[in-house]
């Protein structure tokens, strides 16, 4: 048995291609980014429990990583957000979709009994909304 200790999960990265288009997309889901943000090209936020969203622009990774190309073809990538009710679900979607982003699938009570819906950030990952029905 090896006596070294696992690797830490520290931060999940998103290629972005508009800092401030997705700085205030995951503002709107209460992400409290530092003031000025959106001019920066490496963001980080303290999520609860410690874990980080780290942003970064697409020129910044190809600064650093000169064969990098932003990915194609459907998204692989999907965050989750916890809401407080199936009525706060159906807000935040319609909050984000009237802010003009992309609702992927509306509002619904899923058979694993959440009420569950997915929008798109600026880039199209997919941000899935979540809350326990009563």
């Amino acid at each position: 048995m090896n006596s070294t200790p696992a690797p830490q999960l520290a931060f999940i990265g998103l290629a972005v291609s508009d800092m401030a288009a997705s700085i205030a997309f995951y503002r709107r889901l209460g992400l409290a980014f530092p003031e000025g943000s959106e001019h920066a090209p490496h963001v980080e936020v303290e999520l609860p429990g410690g874990l980080l969203l780290v942003l970064d622009t697409e020129a910044t990774i190809r600064s650093f990583h000169p064969a990098w190309h932003p990915p194609t073809g459907g998204s692989r990538t999907a965050l989750a957000f916890r809401c407080q009710s199936p009525a706060h679900v159906d807000a935040v979607y319609e909050e984000l979709v009237g802010a003009g982003h992309h609702g992927e699938l509306k509002p619904w009570d899923a058979f694993w009994g959440q009420r569950y819906a997915v929008v798109h950030d600026p880039d199209g990952n997919g941000v899935d909304l979540l809350a326990p029905l009563a």
